[in-house]
């Protein structure tokens, strides 16, 4: 596992565009998804935040943030840009943040609400994904010319190194 800025320093082109999307339509959106107690998956949107130190979410209770104090295990997927097919993932464990201080400086510095009962949790990373669909998308159309999807990747157990794949 590594703090966004650990990713961010080890691959900031990757990092920049995973962000990018992330944050295409103002504040960070994204779909969040948990394991739910059965073991099958939980999806909901979520406001990513993306700071110096690292990758936050503010979770209000709910199911969502049982399942990651029960198993922090996450994958958090960008909205969908309106004029491609490009897609970020980032997957890792959240883990939830309990130094007063901490929690005090975010939640001013973002404009938490003292009045909504939420936790604060950071996202470590294990692997992220930025994937380029091309001017055509996921799907060509017969009258657009074919560009070739490709992907970028990088997983924190191979220290910290990307690497390249390409789609047919």
């Amino acid at each position: 596992m590594a703090t966004w800025s650990d990713f961010a320093a080890a691959e900031p082109l990757l990092a920049a565009g995973i962000r990018a999307l992330m944050e295409q339509y103002g504040p960070g959106m994204g779909y969040l998804a948990t394991v739910r107690p059965d073991g099958g998956p939980r999806v909901h949107p979520v406001s990513p935040v993306f700071t110096d130190d690292g990758l936050y979410c503010f979770i209000v209770d709910s199911p969502k943030r049982r399942d990651l104090v029960r198993d922090g295990r996450y994958a958090l997927h960008a909205y969908p840009p309106e004029d491609n097919d490009d897609e970020a993932t980032i997957t890792g464990r959240a883990i939830e943040v309990t130094d007063p201080a901490a929690i005090t400086h975010l939640a001013g510095t973002l404009h938490a609400s003292p009045d909504v009962d939420w936790s604060l949790f950071e996202l470590t990373i294990d692997t992220a994904m930025l994937r380029h669909h091309g001017p055509a998308g996921a799907l060509p159309l017969a009258a657009t010319p074919f560009a070739p999807a490709f992907a970028q990747t990088w997983q924190a157990t191979r220290n910290l190194r990307r690497t390249l794949a390409v789609a047919s």
